[in-house]
C-alpha cells in the first residue's frame, strides 16, 4: 500500500529543477515569473483499488525574501507533508531546506530531511534513518523544488529540461520534454495547456504526463502517471488562487 501512496506525491513523479551559492534576495525584491499561489487537487487511483485523496500545494513569500513551497496530502490511508525552503534567483530555484513526512495508522511513518550548504556544495541530513552526506553540483535541486523549476522553464519556452536532484545519498538526473499544446475540458471549461512528459528509456512501461496552464501562470492542472503494472494515478485541479486572485477561464475580447 505504501507504493500506492508514493504515487500521490508530485515531488515523486519518479524524481522533478541552477545556481551556485548566492545570498537570499531582499524581501520585496521582484521575483521574475514567480507568484505566490495555493492550489487544491483531487487525486484518484485506478487499479481496482478504492483510493481517493486530496492534495494541496502552496507557494508563499517569507519575510527574509525566501520562498516556502509546501505539498500536503490527506487521505484515509495516511497524510503526507512535504516542503522546500528556497531562494529564487534570476529565474532559478536554490533550495536550502527540504523536509518530508508520511504518517498514518496503516503504514510505518517515514521522515526525510536534507539541508543544503551552498558554500561547500554539500547536502546533509537523514533519509528514513540513513545518514545523508553527499556533494552536489551547481544547479542541484531537491525532490520538491524541481517541480517549481519545471513550471518556470515551461513558462520560459524551454522544450527539453534536464535536472540534477539530491535524493537519498545520491544525485538523480531527470529529463522532461514539451509535447505541445493541448486544450483540456473539465471543471473549468476549456483550458489551454502545455503538455509535458518525463523522458524515460524507450522500453520503460512507466509514463508520467503533466499539463500546465499559461493563463494561470503555468499552474499544474493535471497529472497522470501510469505504472508498469497498469496502475493509473491522476490528479486534477479543483480550485486555486494565483497572486491572491481566484483562477478563471481567460476570455478573448
Amino acid at each position: 500500500m505504501h507504493a500506492l501512496l508514493r504515487l500521490v506525491i508530485f515531488g515523486k513523479l519518479a524524481a522533478l529543477f541552477l545556481l551556485a551559492a548566492a545570498p537570499a534576495l531582499a524581501a520585496g525584491e521582484p521575483q521574475p515569473g514567480l507568484l505566490p499561489y495555493s492550489a487544491t487537487y483531487r487525486a484518484t487511483l485506478d487499479k481496482g483499488i478504492p483510493f481517493k485523496g486530496s492534495a494541496t500545494r502552496t507557494l508563499t513569500k517569507q519575510d527574509d525574501g525566501s520562498w516556502l513551497y509546501n505539498f500536503q496530502v490527506k487521505s484515509f490511508i495516511a497524510d503526507i507533508n512535504e516542503s522546500s525552503r528556497l531562494n529564487w534567483i534570476s529565474g532559478h530555484a536554490q533550495p536550502s531546506i527540504y523536509r518530508y513526512a508520511l504518517e498514518g495508522m496503516m503504514i510505518p511513518d517515514r521522515h526525510r530531511a536534507i539541508d543544503f550548504n551552498w558554500a561547500a556544495h554539500q547536502a546533509t541530513g537523514n533519509y528514513e534513518g540513513r545518514e545523508v552526506d553527499v556533494a552536489f553540483p551547481r544547479g542541484a535541486l531537491d525532490p520538491l523544488s524541481f517541480q517549481l523549476q519545471l513550471q518556470q522553464d515551461v513558462r520560459d519556452g524551454e522544450q527539453e529540461m534536464h535536472y540534477k536532484i539530491v535524493d537519498k545519498n545520491r544525485i538523480d538526473e531527470d529529463t522532461f520534454a514539451v509535447l505541445g499544446e493541448e486544450t483540456l475540458n473539465g471543471k473549468f471549461g476549456n483550458v489551454n495547456t502545455i503538455k509535458v512528459e518525463k523522458v524515460r528509456a524507450p522500453d520503460s512501461k512507466r509514463k508520467t504526463l503533466m499539463w500546465f496552464a499559461p493563463d494561470w501562470n503555468y499552474l499544474l492542472v493535471r497529472l497522470i502517471q501510469i505504472e508498469p503494472d497498469g496502475t493509473r494515478y491522476e490528479i486534477h485541479l479543483e480550485e486555486a488562487t494565483v497572486n491572491g486572485d481566484p483562477i478563471r477561464i481567460q476570455t478573448k475580447s
